[in-house]
């Protein structure tokens, strides 16, 4: 591509087109709910075959190839969008999709697709959005408008082809981290048995207070008129993950030196949320010096092993098995959809203490998965880049 010619999306494409007619009550559509789509993968994961007579009021029609765009937030900014690859040629789905249909002869619905899914666009129409709260929504007449780079019909699917391969290779790499995810889980069933139950007898009459300190964190708001402070990182909730820490949005707050002496995380700390929604509940990492200094808010508790019966990581899995889940689902407060645990709760954890050789075998183990997974994450990382890069060329005519 030289010159770069646009046109309106509503001239390329039909928009939110109706099924034009009545179909056999009987006969099977691919029912698509919002909860399908992928924005990781851009693609739609699951498909329901239903007869028509069950989805033909109340949902979106659309046809196997057209390219669904989810309008409420936050489906839209997370980047649900994706093309309709349907067992069946017609599919009906959530009355919160925009459908786009690509005019033959004059737009390809991939180039369409990936055109949708680039950053500015997407940032466009975020800034679009009408409405309010959780409530707000793309309208039609932004895709209508959106001026689209409309190259010759075959140099649409060549810049199709080229940004599927990327996105190829990108979904292979999410694949290998999702195999090495449930790797990692089947070895801990392998070597410990099923944590609930207990079938391979391991020790149980401890609980988790007895092994260890632990401690809340530092109050955001508290009153520290008069007193010499100074600045430092602090996690949040939404920095601690399940066995992963995510530093990318870490904020900094005041404190005293006896405050940051108290809260300072060391090595191998195991970081609990405290709560939020219920399947969260046991959600932690260990710490391992990510930054020189670094405390915790208070809706973080800090587990700090004080025996040598246990080690932090096999600790991080069990708290984080179905023996934790189940026992803080129990216990935990629950209100309007949120769970949360309190200190005494934590400290009342019934453990599990497999031999100390077997916990550091698994943790060998462990190891070794996180190593090929930091592989894969940074060629995945590089792969994002790569893809992003052909994106803007592509749509500035320089691919």
């Amino acid at each position: 591509m030289s010159a770069v010619s646009y046109a309106k999306l509503s001239e390329v494409a039909l928009l939110n087109p109706t099924l034009g007619g009545r179909l056999p009550d009987d006969d099977l559509v691919s029912f698509v709910p919002m909860a399908s789509l992928s924005a990781e993968t851009a693609r739609i994961e699951t498909t329901q075959d239903r007869p028509y007579s069950e989805v033909s009021k109340g949902f979106t029609p659309f046809l196997s190839g057209d390219v669904l765009v989810a309008k409420i937030t936050p489906c839209f900014e997370n980047g649900k969008i994706a093309q309709a690859l349907l067992p069946q040629r017609n599919g009906f789905g959530s009355t919160e999709f925009h459908v786009v249909r690509a005019r033959p002869n004059v737009s390809d619905a991939r180039y369409l697709h990936h055109y949708l899914r680039l950053d500015t666009v997407r940032t466009e129409g975020q800034r679009r959005m009408t409405g309010s709260g959780g409530q707000r929504r793309v309208p039609a007449s932004f895709l209508s408008d959106l001026r689209v780079p409309l190259p010759p019909l075959e140099e649409q699917r060549r810049i199709a082809a080229i940004l599927d391969q990327a996105e190829t290779l990108r979904t292979q790499r999410r694949q290998a981290l999702a195999h090495l995810d449930t790797l990692t889980q089947s070895l801990f069933l392998e070597m410990f048995g099923d944590p609930v139950a207990n079938d391979r007898g391991w020790q149980d009459s401890l609980t988790l207070g007895e092994v260890a300190d632990i401690a809340s964190g530092v109050t955001k708001g508290r009153n520290l008129e008069g007193k010499v402070t100074r600045e430092l990182p602090y996690l949040a909730v939404a920095n601690v993950q399940d066995k992963s820490l995510r530093l990318d949005g870490i904020k900094s707050i005041d404190a005293t030196e006896e405050e940051i002496q108290r809260y300072l995380l060391r090595k191998n700390d195991l970081l609990l949320t405290e709560g939020g929604d219920p399947d969260k509940l046991g959600r932690g990492t260990l710490w391992n010096d990510e930054l020189p200094e670094c405390i915790h808010q208070n809706h973080i508790f800090r587990v700090r092993l004080t025996t040598e019966l246990l080690t932090p990581l096999f600790l991080n899995w069990l708290v984080g098995s179905p023996r934790g889940k189940k026992y803080f689902l129990r216990s935990a407060k629950q209100t309007t959809g949120i769970a949360s645990i309190n200190m005494t709760q934590l400290k009342g954890f019934p453990l599990l203490v497999p031999p100390l050789p077997l916990q550091q075998t698994f943790a060998t183990r462990i190891q070794a998965i996180e190593a090929l997974k930091a592989t894969h994450r940074a060629a995945l990382t590089q792969l994002d880049a790569l893809f992003a890069s052909l994106q803007q060329r592509a749509f500035a005519g320089e691919l």
